[in-house]
C-alpha cells in the first residue's frame, strides 16, 4: 500500500485545498497520543509500526573529502570565492547499484556530521538523531545510504573560521568569509559529487536543517527528488534574529574574543556559555519549562538571597552554556547565526510562490504545535507557496509540549510519517544520469 497516497488524504494540499488546520491537529493529536502508547505511529488511517527495539548503525567513523580546491574554488553568495574546501562527513547503509537510495540530512545550528551510532564502544554520546537512524528506524538504513556532513563555517571538521587559512598559514578567524545557508548547500552539492551521487531520494533537516533542504531543493532543483523540512522556515523571523544578534553581542563583549583572534589562547567562553543559553531558551516552550523546572529550588530549601543559581532552570541553562563551549567554536557560532539570520528563499523574487517553483522536489512538511522559534504559521507558509506552484506536498502537525526541540525528541510522531513519505518517494524516483550532474557554486 502506498501510505503516504493514504495519509494525503488528511494531510497532504493542493489546488483543491485541504481539512482545515484545527480539525487536522485535533486529529493528529489523537491518533498520536494511541500511536505513542502503542509503539506505533499513525498516517490517516494508517497504522506504522515504529519499533522501541530498532537496531542502532554501531560504530561509525567520520571521513573527511576536499572540495573547491583553487583554481575552482566555491563562488560565496556574498561575493567572496573559498578554497580549497575540507568537508567531514558520516555514512550509514550502502549505496545501491543504482545509486537511487541516498537521503541526505541536514544538522541545525549546534549540530555536527555525528546523527547517528557511536565513535567509540564506550562512547556516551550517540548521534544528535539516532533516533530516527538505523536499521528498522524512520530512515531505514537497511534501505537507504543516509549521509550527514558538518556544514560550511562548523567547527567540526568541516572548513570555518577555526581552520587554517592557506594564504598565511594562520587561523581564519574572522578573515573568514560571510557565508549563507546557499553557500552550505553548494558545498554539500559537490560532496554529492565526489561521492558520485547524481540525484538524492531524499533531503531532509530540521531547524537551519531544514533551511538547507527548503534551499537544495531550489538551487539544485534536478537533484532532490523529495524534500522533508521540518520545524523551520523559508526566511529567517524576526525573533530569531534578535535572540540570534542577543548571542553574538554575548560573544563578542568576551574580553577575550579579541576581534575573532583567540585561538591558542583563552577563548570567550562567557560569551559563547550565555549565547547558548539564550539559545535553549527558545528552544523550549512555555509548558516544557514549567514541567522540567517550574520554580523549584536547586538544591535549597529557600532562597539564598545571593546571585548564585538559586533556581532549577538557572541551573540547567548554566550548565548547558558551560558545556557547549566543551564542544563549539565562538567564531563559527557568529557565522552560522549571521547566515541563518540571511536566509530568505524569497529574496530577489517576486514571492515566496515564485522562489520556490523551480523546485522538481515532493515536500513533506512538519510542524510542532508548541514550536515558538518557528510556529505551524511558518511551515504552512511554506506549504501554501507550494499549493500555488502545484507542488506535491504533504503538511503535518504535531501536537508535542517540547517547543522547538520537538524535532529531536518526538521519535513516535515523526517516524511513521517519515518512513512512509520515503517509501512512496522510492517508489516514484526517477533518476538522473551521472553526466547531468552539476554543483553549482564552483568556479
Amino acid at each position: 500500500m502506498d501510505h503516504t497516497r493514504s495519509h494525503t488524504s488528511a494531510v497532504t494540499t493542493g489546488a483543491a485545498g485541504s481539512r482545515a488546520a484545527d480539525t487536522h491537529a485535533a486529529d493528529t493529536h489523537a491518533t498520536d497520543t494511541r500511536a505513542a502508547a502503542a509503539g506505533t505511529s499513525q498516517i490517516g488511517d494508517v497504522p506504522v509500526v515504529a519499533d522501541p527495539d530498532a537496531g542502532s548503525v554501531g560504530l561509525v567513523k567520520a571521513r573527511h573529502v576536499t572540495v573547491a580546491r583553487p583554481p575552482r574554488a566555491l563562488a560565496l553568495e556574498g561575493g567572496q570565492s573559498l578554497g580549497p574546501i575540507t568537508v567531514a562527513y558520516e555514512t550509514y547503509g550502502t549505496l545501491n547499484e543504482r545509486r537511487d537510495n541516498a537521503v541526505l540530512v541536514s544538522h541545525a545550528l549546534s549540530g555536527d556530521a555525528h546523527v547517528a551510532g557511536r565513535h567509540k564502544p564506550d562512547d556516551k554520546r550517540l548521534g544528535w538523531w539516532d533516533m530516527l537512524i538505523g536499521p528498522g528506524k524512520a530512515l531505514d538504513t537497511e534501505r537507504y545510504f543516509v549521509i550527514c556532513s558538518n556544514a560550511l563555517g562548523g567547527c567540526n571538521g568541516t572548513t570555518g573560521p577555526a581552520s587554517i587559512d592557506p594564504a598565511t598559514g594562520e587561523r581564519f578567524g574572522t578573515d573568514f568569509p560571510i557565508i549563507t545557508i546557499a553557500d552550505m548547500v553548494n558545498v554539500q552539492a559537490l560532496l554529492l559529487d565526489k561521492l558520485g551521487i547524481p540525484k538524492l531520494l531524499a533531503t531532509i533537516g530540521g531547524s537551519m536543517g531544514g533551511m538547507k533542504a527548503l534551499q537544495f531543493a531550489v538551487a539544485h532543483p534536478e537533484r532532490a527528488h523529495a524534500v522533508i523540512a521540518i520545524a523551520t522556515a523559508a526566511q529567517q523571523p524576526t525573533k530569531a534574529i534578535a535572540f540570534n544578534e542577543a548571542g553574538r553581542q554575548a560573544i563578542m563583549a568576551d574580553p577575550e574574543w579579541h576581534g575573532g583572534a583567540y585561538y591558542g589562547q583563552k577563548t570567550p567562553r562567557r560569551g559563547l556559555s550565555v549565547a547558548r543559553m539564550i539559545g535553549h531558551i527558545t528552544y523550549l516552550s512555555d509548558a516544557a519549562m514549567r514541567e522540567k523546572f517550574g520554580r523549584r529550588l536547586q538544591d535549597l530549601h529557600d532562597y539564598s538571597f545571593t546571585f548564585s543559581a538559586d533556581f532549577e532552570v538557572e541551573s540547567y541553562l548554566r550548565h548547558q552554556g558551560l558545556a557547549f563551549t566543551e564542544r563549539f567554536d565562538a567564531n563559527s557560532y557568529l557565522y552560522i547565526t549571521r547566515a541563518m539570520d540571511y536566509f530568505d528563499l524569497a529574496r530577489g523574487k517576486a514571492s515566496l510562490a515564485e522562489a520556490l517553483r523551480p523546485a522538481q522536489a515532493r515536500f513533506l512538511v512538519m510542524s510542532f504545535s508548541s514550536d515558538g522559534l518557528h510556529p505551524p504559521y511558518q511551515l504552512k507558509q511554506i506549504v501554501s507557496a507550494l499549493r500555488a506552484t502545484h507542488k506535491h506536498v504533504s503538511y503535518y502537525e504535531v501536537q508535542s509540549d517540547f517547543g522547538h526541540d520537538s524535532f529531536l525528541l518526538e521519535r513516535f510522531k515523526m517516524e511513521g510519517v517519515i518512513s512512509a513519505f520515503l517509501a512512496s518517494s522510492a517508489a516514484t524516483f526517477t533518476p538522473l544520469a551521472a553526466s547531468g550532474a552539476v554543483a553549482g557554486g564552483a568556479v
